[in-house]
């Protein structure tokens, strides 16, 4: 097994210098051993895990969220229904923000709609819209 630094953990998984260390700090991946000399040896199964992390997150994850979902991965009560309940939890929020940028999109074209780009910004109805 081959032993990583911290930076080339960051190359390999895509991330920042700080994105691995702020994962350690936040517990998402453990705590590396030690050199003699202080240095961190991450061992290669952190770069399936930071991927893990990583793919949680664009599919709308919170860090807690994906947090439990790496506990209930390794917990042997966990069943596949378990997860799959947690991932249509996020579609439901995740048609609710969809939902309210729609509402907020509508909205916005309306009051834009009643501004014709000219006369004094006094008077503008953009910005007597949000007055009120």
């Amino acid at each position: 097994m081959k032993a990583l630094t911290r930076s080339q953990v960051a190359k390999c998984t895509g991330i920042t210098l700080e994105a691995v260390r702020f994962y350690e700090r936040e517990g998402m991946i453990p705590e590396p051993p030690r050199t003699e000399a202080g240095y961190r040896q991450y061992p290669e199964e952190v770069l399936p895990r930071i991927h893990f992390i990583k793919k949680a997150q664009s599919l709308g994850f919170s860090l807690p969220e994906i947090r439990e979902l790496l506990c209930l991965r390794v917990d042997p009560q966990t069943t596949a229904a378990d997860i799959r309940q947690r991932a249509e939890k996020k579609i439901v929020e995740i048609d609710g923000k969809i939902q309210s940028l729609q509402q907020m999109r509508t909205a916005l074209v309306h009051i834009t709609q009643t501004c014709h780009g000219s006369g004094p910004v006094s008077e503008c109805p953009i910005l007597e819209a949000l007055e009120h």
